[in-house]
């Protein structure tokens, strides 16, 4: 996920011009991140959800692909729309792979990487920013971006968080153990993901660094604030 950071002047020109949005791109534009008009930053993971829901209007009962570090809204809005959501690991090489496989019609990650079927299953931030346009565009006149989004955007999130850790995979397996006789879905597709009724936790090893990387979702605040915080308690015991 983009820097907060990065977004910042643009935050700021939104709110100086009362903007209805903002627009922002990486180098290459293969990622887009939007501000709604509270200048506020909005979840990429409910920018999935809204094209997701965008594409299965125009190709009814299609594969979504969503990564595992995506809001559980986005599964929810894909089954609420008659779409197939297909989860997969973190990064461009699964996703375009599994497009491939299931001939999904888009894809989207947290990352703010969103693919599509029809431009040859690659990554692009000015489609993403088009159906957002779109659909702002769509809407009755009085109707703003954060309340278009509101549907797509159910849970808490506690944003990527970082820790940097000697041994990650004994790290990983303290937690684990932490959760071994809870009444709680465990997997191991891409680090450890763990899931509640009401929370989800995925917590996974960075290919490049010493780095363990947390990402908590919940319906609630004081729920994500609360499994965030025992994860990265355990996590860094002893660092």
């Amino acid at each position: 996920p983009i820097e907060p950071a990065n977004l910042v002047d643009l935050q700021a020109k939104v709110l100086e011009v009362g903007a209805d949005i903002g627009l922002a791109f990486d180098g290459d534009a293969d990622r887009c991140f939007v501000v709604d008009e509270r200048g506020l930053a909005v979840s990429p993971s409910a920018l999935t959800a809204l094209i997701a829901d965008r594409e299965l209007a125009v190709h009814p009962g299609s594969t979504i692909i969503h990564n595992l570090i995506t809001s559980w809204s986005v599964p929810e809005v894909v089954r609420e729309a008659g779409g197939v959501p297909v989860r997969t690991r973190v990064g461009h090489s699964f996703i375009k792979a599994e497009m491939a496989t299931s001939g999904a019609v888009f894809g989207g990650e947290h990352s703010g990487h969103f693919y599509f079927r029809d431009f040859w299953r690659a990554d692009s931030g000015m489609l993403a920013a088009l159906h957002v346009l779109a659909a702002l565009a769509q809407a009755p006149s009085d109707v703003t971006l954060s309340a278009l989004l509101s549907s797509y955007d159910r849970y808490v999130a506690s944003g990527e968080i970082n820790s940097t850790v000697t041994d990650q995979q004994a790290a990983i397996a303290l937690v684990r153990a932490q959760y071994a006789q809870s009444d709680v879905a465990i997997d191991e597709l891409d680090g450890l993901t763990i899931a509640g009724g009401d929370w989800w936790f995925n917590l996974r090893p960075s290919n490049t660094e010493p780095l363990l990387r947390l990402n908590a979702e919940a319906r609630a605040s004081d729920v994500m604030i609360e499994v965030r915080d025992r994860i990265l308690g355990l996590v860094r015991e002893g660092q």
